[in-house]
């Protein structure tokens, strides 16, 4: 299918990162960063000229170029750098070659995912998840994407992970990320919300501000007591909002990390 390219100058780092978000959620899948340039890419049939007329500031240059079915992944290949947290894990495409002294491997290759915007919020989850005891644990992965989380859940000696997302690529990719890494534990589901009747040890959700709101209530439900929350895909600006609905939902913001300008949380349930 056709995409989009919109090319948006000039943006500080700051306010690439804050419209990359809102570009995310009016349909934009991919962006890549050129100096003060920012480029996305948008399926010709999903743009929305008015919502994203909305988004506009002014003094801010807009162009833009139909691009032809393109082979995104071989794009996307090209500039596509492995994610490393620390000494504790690494997240490489089959492509790399092994990431030495890192305790975690996790290989993935998200496709039709390309450019930059997203490291900042994995970073910071995995980096949560190397300070809670997952092993024996009950997992849940809210919103699993590429599937990196549970696959590194499992790594981490989770027992059983369920891994849930809405929309049919993802489960597909995430499926395929599962076998890569030989991983047994975890349960794949395509859902739009939080049904699932049981609860968990320990909810990774790596989504956005609006998708992480109209669900706190599932996830309280879903949440054991005394069990942990760690979520991100959030701007530095959007904690009152979230920890107003954490409160509201009888729950407690414990920490919170920041990194090019997006947050992660540790949320506790009652003991």
């Amino acid at each position: 299918m056709n995409y989009w390219q919109y090319s948006f100058r000039p943006l500080g780092q700051e306010q690439r990162e804050v419209f990359v978000a809102q570009l995310s959620m009016i349909g934009f899948e991919g962006f890549e960063e050129a100096g003060d340039t920012l480029h996305a890419f948008i399926p010709e049939q999903d743009l929305n000229e008015a919502a994203l007329n909305e988004l506009l500031s002014e003094g801010l240059e807009v162009s833009r170029k139909l691009i032809p079915p393109t082979n995104w992944n071989a794009e996307w290949e090209k500039d596509f750098e492995p994610v490393i947290v620390h000494d504790f894990a690494s997240i490489r495409a089959h492509f790399h070659a092994p990431i030495p002294n890192v305790q975690h491997e996790v290989i993935i290759t998200p496709k039709m995912s390309f450019g930059t915007g997203h490291h900042a919020t994995t970073f910071m989850m995995i980096d949560y998840m190397r300070s809670i005891d997952l092993n024996n644990k009950t997992v849940l992965d809210f919103g699993t994407g590429t599937g990196v989380l549970a696959i590194l859940a499992e790594k981490l000696g989770a027992k059983e992970i369920v891994a849930i997302d809405n929309d049919d690529w993802s489960i597909d990719n995430a499926k395929e990320n599962i076998e890569v890494n030989a991983c047994k534990k975890i349960e794949l589901l395509k859902a739009d919300s939080l049904h699932l009747g049981r609860t968990f040890d320990v909810i990774l959700a790596n989504i956005n501000k609006n998708v992480l709101l109209v669900n706190m209530t599932g996830i309280r439900q879903h949440l054991q007591d005394g069990g942990v929350v760690i979520m991100s895909g959030l701007l530095s600006g959007d904690r009152k909002d979230i920890e107003a609905a954490v409160v509201k939902e009888m729950l407690k913001v414990d920490d919170q990390k920041d990194r090019q300008n997006w947050i992660a949380l540790q949320i506790s349930g009652k003991p």
